[in-house]
């Protein structure tokens, strides 16, 4: 015996109603998370604007290429201060295929950086189309980059352990462009966003130094065959040898000092006869001599 066509009805009835209820609370909670992210922004002083579909395609590594956003809703644009100085910065949610996977935190620097680095949780499942090349473990997370060597230059230990703070919520963190990046799990609220970007102000600071040149030698090794930086030089010159390989004015020597030559000459000059006495006065020269004959 069929099932009757009112119980197909009924069924059909509540499965409208379960999805409808569903849709209804994801829209109750983007919106929530909306005016939440709109208040947080006007209390800092930002901008926010509801959606921007240009913003994601300024990065391509890492949640963005995982991911596939379309777009970026609840963007908050604002600066805030590091230990080198204010830094542009960026908050937003990812919007793919009508739903938000991840919130990305974006840290601005004052240059590029020479190799896109990305730096993920062991425990996400990272594979994806045109991945980077794996480069190996660095503290609690895996390094990936398409150039292994200009990579090592820029992991350093500091960043390792600064990538290390960021918490098991941040799936990723990548170096890309001129900016600092990470993603967060969609529920992240105001507080959680500010740790993080007090934490991704600090790797700005560690891979943009104020005060340091880029091209420093505080790289990480993988391995122990990897070779090491060249040594820093032991000493400083001294004033001394400083002042020595500074330029002469040799117009000023040769008017207020003898040249070697001259010193050597007058060196070889015998010594002049001592002077002989005059004669008494009212003598006449040869009586004089006369007289010393005598």
């Amino acid at each position: 015996m069929g099932i009757s066509a009112w119980i197909w009805f009924v069924i059909a009835a509540v499965a409208l109603v379960a999805g409808l209820g569903l849709l209804f609370a994801d829209r109750a909670r983007e919106g929530s998370r909306n005016r939440e992210r709109q208040r947080w922004a006007q209390l800092r002083g930002w901008q926010f604007v509801e959606e921007d579909e240009r913003l994601p395609r300024q990065w391509s590594g890492g949640a963005i290429g995982y991911f596939g956003a379309d777009a970026a809703v609840n963007v908050v644009a604002g600066s805030t201060f590091t230990s080198d100085g204010r830094r542009p910065v960026f908050i937003f949610d990812i919007e793919s295929q009508g739903q938000v996977p991840a919130v990305v935190v974006a840290v601005r620097c004052n240059k590029t950086h020479r190799v896109p680095v990305e730096m993920w949780l062991s425990s996400v499942p990272f594979q994806r189309e045109n991945m980077p090349e794996m480069l190996g473990p660095i503290g609690q997370r895996y390094a990936f980059a398409d150039d292994s060597e200009g990579a090592r230059q820029v992991i350093t230990q500091d960043l390792v352990d600064a990538a290390d703070q960021l918490g098991g919520d941040v799936g990723v963190a990548w170096l890309e462009n001129e900016w600092v990046l990470a993603s967060v799990v969609p529920g992240a609220g105001p507080s959680r966003l500010e740790r993080l970007l007090r934490d991704l102000g600090e790797i700005a600071d560690i891979v943009d130094p104020f005060d340091e040149d880029y091209d420093s030698n505080r790289t990480w090794t993988p391995s122990a065959g990897t070779p090491a930086a060249p040594p820093a030089p032991t000493s400083a010159p001294s004033p001394a040898d400083t002042q020595a390989t500074r330029p002469v004015d040799t117009r000023a020597v040769e008017t207020s000092a003898p040249s070697p030559a001259d010193t050597r000459m007058t060196e070889r000059q015998p010594s002049p006869p001592a002077p002989r006495t005059p004669p008494g006065r009212g003598a006449h020269p040869a009586e004089s001599e006369r007289g010393e004959d005598a």
